[in-house]
This record gives C-alpha cells, structure tokens and sequence, in this order.
C-alpha cells in the first residue's frame, strides 16, 4: 500500500509472492466482490480469470473470514465461510430483526419456493420473475401493513430484496429476492432451501425427507 500506510497482516499474507502489478488486480478484485451490488463476471476482473491470481485472491478472502461464491456462469461474488456463519449464528447472532427476518422469509416461500415447487422455476439460483406483492405478505403475515412496508424497505437498503414494477398488473409494489442472496454459499443456499420448504410445505414428502436426513446426521455425529 503506498504513502507509508502498512498492509494488513491478511493482506501480506496473500500478496507476499505476487507482483506489483498481479497485487494490484487481486486487490482491484477483491474490492469489486466485496463491495458490488450484483455479481461480477469475471471477464471484469484478470484476477477472476486466472487460475494463479484467483487462488491468491481465494486466501485473502479465506483469511478474512469470506470466500468465493459462484453466482452463474462465468459470475462471482464472496460472501462469510460456512464455519463462520456457523459460528456466528451459534452464538445467536441475528443480523436483521424479527419482522425483517419474517418478511424476507415470505417473499423467499412466494417468489422462489411456490413456484418452484410448482414447476415453474428451474434451478436453484434465487432470480425470480414471480414477484410476491404487499398485499400478499400483509394477507399471510401477522404483521401490520405499516410494519410490513417498514420491513420491505429495510430489506430493499440490505440488497435482500428489490422492487419490481409489473406492467398490467395494476398499482402496489412487488418484491422478488435481492442480490444480496447470491453470496450464500452453496451449503448456506441449500440449508435455507431446505428451510422454505419445511415453511411452505411441512407435510409434504420432500419435508419429510428433509427432517428425516437431519435427524440421521444428529444421530451420527
């Protein structure tokens, strides 16, 4: 780092064996994943395409407690190691409040889980082109309208949900997952889907399996 200030510890660590210039574009990568609203794609970025600069990039992440997280083709972001997630949430770590936590869950079983389970969404990415609207979360939440609008507008500054304006569709907003989900890890994403399916459908046969693999990997570990 120039005029004097020392570089990190993490930073050093990661960096040591590189170039000036190979430094310069982990760092330019690092700052791109870290603070981006959406996926970048790694034709930005040298430090994503190479193969060498990318295992450099993955250390400093690592070391600060992040990692890298494919979001699509050719898409990256980062977002917090599994064991630290794991951690943090065993400590009752809560980020969002209770009524944000409610409402993002219901946006989540209208938008991604329903139509998923109806055939109509593929894959397990979290774009959705069913927007769930205020209505609807007012009508299947115990939450006032007030609340529910002050939670939707919470979650939309956080990138975990983002408004959508539906032509035809008549006034009101409607909401869909934000971008802020594609830094799940991919055991984080399928822990949570795994969740909105014990919300949206707890009898159903995939429920039941779900509870049921649960309870075995209690029982053996």
């Amino acid at each position: 780092m120039s005029d004097g200030v020392p570089m990190p510890r993490p930073f050093e660590a990661a960096l040591a064996e590189l170039s000036e210039r190979h430094r310069d574009e982990v760092l330019t990568a690092f700052a791109a994943l870290e603070h981006a609203a959406e996926p970048v794609h790694e034709a930005q970025l040298l430090a994503l395409r190479d193969a060498t600069l990318r295992r450099s990039l993955q250390t400093l992440l690592r070391l600060l407690g992040r990692t890298l997280v494919p979001a699509g083709t050719n898409l990256w972001t980062s977002g917090y190691r599994d064991d630290v997630t794991t951690a943090l949430t065993g400590e009752g770590w809560h980020p969002l409040p209770v009524a944000d936590r409610a409402v993002l869950v219901l946006v989540l079983v209208h938008s991604v889980a329903i139509p998923r389970s109806q055939g109509a969404l593929a894959g397990d990415s979290w774009t959705s082109a069913h927007p769930t609207s205020v209505e609807e979360l007012t009508r299947y939440s115990l939450l006032p309208r007030t609340e529910v609008r002050a939670a939707l507008a919470r979650l939309r500054a956080a990138g975990l949900v983002q408004l959508v304006i539906e032509r035809g569709r008549g006034p009101g907003a409607t909401y869909v997952p934000g971008p802020q989900l594609h830094r799940l890890t991919p055991a984080a994403r399928r822990r949570l889907q795994e969740e909105l399916v014990l919300a949206a459908g707890p009898d159903t046969p995939l429920a039941a399996a779900i509870r049921a693999r649960r309870t075995r990997h209690e029982e053996e570990s």
